[in-house]
């Protein structure tokens, strides 16, 4: 046991903060994570009938999805500076009201330009909700704690991730597509009484820095232009409008980065890359998550498109990636307390490199039972992965920066996911193009998995250059 910690068990109780539980706090902060990683993913399925609904063909629809991820990539920058100025528990319970309002506006829509307005609305919610939730439990959870706290705020993220598409289905299949906005409701509802009830207010401890406007409206440019530039060439929309504004996102973002090294307070401080826990887990775990991103679109157009199982099939094939992220619970403090954080990242980022290649393998006629334990593996492997990347992040960060690398952090995760998503369709795109199919086949997602394994093997390098003792003071192990 380090000396630090040594010291804080050694403080007389008066001097701890009377906080609930961490696991109170981590369970209340997953379940809104829970909700807006459900938002983010049931709707893709739901398309073709709000489509034809709307009057629009299928591809056009395509926006309801763009204008929730643009709000949520525009706003995410300046959810610290803003849980700093009014209090983070303020800004959580505020930010799951205005999802809520979101959620109903969706529901009653009629046409696609009131969807992208609500769209926009929910984004504006869901865009505050991670980060700032992430944000009180770095404020309230003691660092001995804080690698189980995570991992009970992942469990839920991943399950809404994966959850999403067979939901949507369901629910459009046996109910109205209107149902998908409709359940938020009761969930935000109860989530907006447990924050008033059981997380406690917490400030930064200092006085807020005055608020970046320039920096704010470049990077929300940048950000906006690259993703949804991205997000054309995903759609196969027109592949000129994509370049030109890729082009102008990242003349917003050089501009940018040439603005904050002469701001003393930035609306994103790269300064922070400065520290070696930080930039390493940025580097490494934004490849990762490139590929992260890419397995949730590539899988169920694999299963349903590839190898022909029905969407109750590939559902129940799915769910064993959440079943494995729950079962990695009870492994990933263990295994980080036995041999490390670098160790950890080096061997188990390797496994889930391969972990994605597996699916390129699949076979309609492999038995279920094997796909569904490979799977099950595979989300063990992915949610050990990053729960060490969401707690060694945060090993030197300085606790009055604590929120900008908050911010800065959850930025670059939704970037990263969501060009995964851009990135699978990409080379779907060009492996079909290169056989002159007009569907993806089998071999087509093969090739799509294979080049997105390159792509996550490619952070070895940078899970090597971790010190050997980092985060030991967070995992409990002694370094030899």
């Amino acid at each position: 046991m380090s000396a630090l910690t040594e010291e804080k068990l050694d403080l007389p109780a008066t001097d701890q903060p009377a906080y609930p539980d961490y696991r109170v706090i981590s369970l209340i902060v997953g379940c809104a994570i829970f909700l807006e990683q459900v938002d983010g993913t049931v709707l893709a399925t739901a398309l073709p009938t709000m489509a034809r609904d709307f009057g629009v063909s299928a591809p056009a629809m395509s926006v309801a999805i763009t204008s929730y991820l643009l709000a949520l990539a525009i706003l995410i920058p300046v959810s610290g500076a803003i849980a700093d100025r009014f209090g983070a528990k303020r800004v959580f319970n505020s930010a799951m009201v205005v999802f809520i309002i979101g959620s109903i506006l969706c529901s009653l829509t009629h046409s696609l330009p009131m969807m992208v307005a609500a769209r926009l609305v929910q984004g504006t919610g869901g865009a505050m909700m991670g980060p700032v939730g992430r944000l009180v439990i770095l404020r309230t959870v003691e660092r001995k704690h804080l690698v189980s706290s995570m991992m009970w705020t992942l469990i839920p993220a991943v399950l809404g991730t994966m959850a999403g598409p067979p939901l949507g289905g369901f629910i459009v299949q046996y109910f109205d597509w209107r149902w998908i906005f409709y359940i938020n409701v009761p969930i935000g509802v109860l989530g907006y009484w447990l924050v008033r009830r059981y997380v406690p207010e917490v400030h930064c401890g200092t006085r807020p820095a005055p608020f970046d406007w320039l920096g704010f409206a470049l990077c929300s440019v940048g950000l906006g232009c690259l993703l949804f530039g991205l997000e054309l060439f995903g759609e196969n929309t027109s592949a000129r409008n994509g370049v030109m504004l890729v082009a102008v996102g990242t003349a917003a973002c050089l501009a940018y980065v040439k603005h904050a090294k002469r701001r003393e307070h930035p609306a994103v401080d790269l300064t922070l890359l400065r520290i070696d826990s930080f930039r390493l887990s940025v580097i490494s775990g934004a490849l990762m998550r490139i590929t992260q991103g890419a397995q949730p679109f590539l899988l169920p157009l694999l299963l349903q498109i590839g190898l022909g199982f029905s969407a109750l099939r590939s559902g129940q094939l799915i769910l064993a990636i959440s079943v494995g992220a729950l079962l990695a619970r009870v492994l990933t403090t263990r295994l980080l307390r036995w041999i490390g954080f670098r160790r950890v990242m080096v061997y188990n980022g390797v496994l889930a490199g391969l972990s994605y290649a597996v699916c390129a393998f699949f076979r309609a006629d492999w038995p279920f039972w094997l796909m569904f334990g490979l799977l099950v593996c595979c989300g063990i492997i992915m949610s050990v992965q990053f729960t060490a990347y969401n707690t060694i992040a945060y090993e030197a960060v300085p606790t009055d920066r604590m929120s900008a690398a908050n911010s800065f952090y959850s930025t670059l995760q939704q970037l990263m996911l969501s060009v995964g998503v851009c990135c699978g369709a990409l080379i779907l795109k060009l492996a079909m193009a290169a056989s002159h199919n007009t569907e993806p086949s089998r071999l087509n997602f093969s090739v799509a998995f294979l080049v997105v394994t390159l792509i996550s093997l490619s952070s070895t390098r940078w899970h090597r250059a971790f010190a050997p003792d980092a985060g030991h003071e967070m995992s409990g192990h002694r370094h030899r």
